[in-house]
């Protein structure tokens, strides 16, 4: 086995992609065939590689892993020009709202007649839907991510809340309490337009709408100009910038102050608010985005990574066989515990109940979506109106004529 990292990454990259650097296809009798597969910076330790290709090339003894690590950055134009190639990695890490960008090119594997054998009908919605593509299954999900909200138990409990909020209603209320003196009920920046989405759809609002092959803008509908509505009346407990989201300032310092009672963020954002003041270590709690009622988390934006195969590969059939072990029960148990991920499978989310933060992102995993699947999606994320739009409501202009600002910008780009 070999691993790739930093710098290296990046030659290793070029070299596939300018010099044939990726799988080479071989004569049996040359030996065990290498496999290239493409693994993004920081999605897994170095130790859970070593211990899964150690253990895949002792149940494939004709089989070689040489796992290369990739940067996030311009990793969409590297992936992009491999799939275009004559020679490409055999297995490719992308995030789950990528595959549609990348399917869209023609050189993505489908992978549909695998999906009853990989209990497709058990995986996490956020994670399969993006990955399927005009009902072609191209993206096999790897694991999830999503939001949750964090909190303060000491300003909890200094308000006299014994319990988190169960419904949107009861999560407003308690807010409101926590509202008082110096502390701040919720931090939310005006721009966090991923939480936005999920009270979108909790409404039953779209970001955008397909229809005929055509795509179009869907904030001016009823249920979603709702969804905004809710984010209106929670950001206003709080005293969160209206124009910008939660890189500016990071929401992890302003909430490391201790007086502030709750932020929306992933689980892993509390390890970074307890590195900023180790005060507060212990002392933080989770519990999943309230819905319109008790008896299920609100929908939220989920986060994560499919696993590709492309068709420049000369090893699919093995190609698959890392995919299929991956995405399976040993390595996504093993996953989930080392990485505190959510399993891409909604009957595994047992194997992180002893973690809070864990827990509560995987109650809410199982209502998780993605944004839409259009190769476009992309360049709508690139100029955001979507963030725009949020800044005009909170701010005072009209919420019906601002999102149809909104909706006909994300109409022209994704017809573009």
């Amino acid at each position: 086995m070999r691993f790739i990292a930093g710098s290296a990454a990046l030659a290793a990259a070029f070299a596939l992609t300018a010099c044939g650097g990726g799988s080479q296809s071989s004569d049996p009798d040359d030996g065990p065939q290498k496999l290239t597969v493409w693994i993004m910076k920081d999605s897994v330790t170095d130790d859970f590689l070593a211990r899964f290709t150690q253990d895949f090339e002792k149940q494939h003894k004709d089989m070689d892993l040489d796992i290369q690590i990739q940067e996030w950055d311009g990793i969409g134009e590297r992936v992009t020009a491999a799939l275009a190639g004559n020679d490409a990695p055999d297995v490719i890490e992308v995030g789950n709202t990528q595959v549609a960008q990348y399917a869209a090119s023609g050189g993505v594997k489908d992978l549909s007649g695998k999906v009853g054998e990989l209990q497709g009908a058990d995986w996490l919605p956020g994670l399969a839907e993006p990955g399927k593509i005009d009902g072609k299954q191209y993206g096999i999900p790897w694991y999830a991510a999503n939001r949750v909200v964090i909190y303060n138990k000491d300003l909890f409990a200094k308000a006299g809340i014994t319990a988190p909020p169960k419904t949107r209603d009861e999560w407003l209320a308690t807010t409101a309490k926590l509202n008082r003196g110096a502390t701040q009920g919720i931090y939310l920046p005006g721009q966090n337009w991923y939480t936005l989405a999920g009270f979108v759809w909790e409404d039953g609002g779209e970001l955008a709408e397909e229809s005929g092959g055509t795509w179009r803008g869907a904030l001016d509908s009823p249920e979603a100009l709702s969804g905004m509505d809710f984010y209106r009346q929670l950001q206003a407990l709080g005293k969160g910038p209206k124009d910008s989201d939660e890189a500016k300032p990071p929401q992890a310092e302003v909430f490391a102050k201790g007086d502030v009672a709750q932020v929306i963020s992933v689980p892993g954002g509390a390890k970074i608010v307890e590195e900023a003041n180790p005060a507060l270590k212990g002392k933080l709690g989770f519990f999943s985005i309230p819905g319109r009622t008790a008896d299920r988390p609100s929908a939220t934006f989920t986060g994560g990574s499919d696993l590709i195969v492309p068709e420049a590969s000369a090893h699919h059939d093995a190609a698959y066989e890392v995919v299929k072990a991956l995405a399976g029960e040993k390595w996504q148990s093993d996953m989930a515990r080392t990485m505190s991920y959510v399993p891409n499978r909604t009957s595994l989310a047992h194997v992180i109940q002893d973690n809070e933060g864990t827990a509560a992102m995987a109650a809410a995993a199982a209502q998780g979506r993605a944004t839409p699947n259009s190769p476009q999606w992309a360049a709508v994320e690139a100029t955001n109106p979507i963030k725009q739009y949020m800044t005009a409501v909170l701010t005072g202009d009209d919420p019906a004529t601002a999102a149809k600002g909104a909706s006909d910008s994300i109409t022209k780009t994704l017809g573009s």
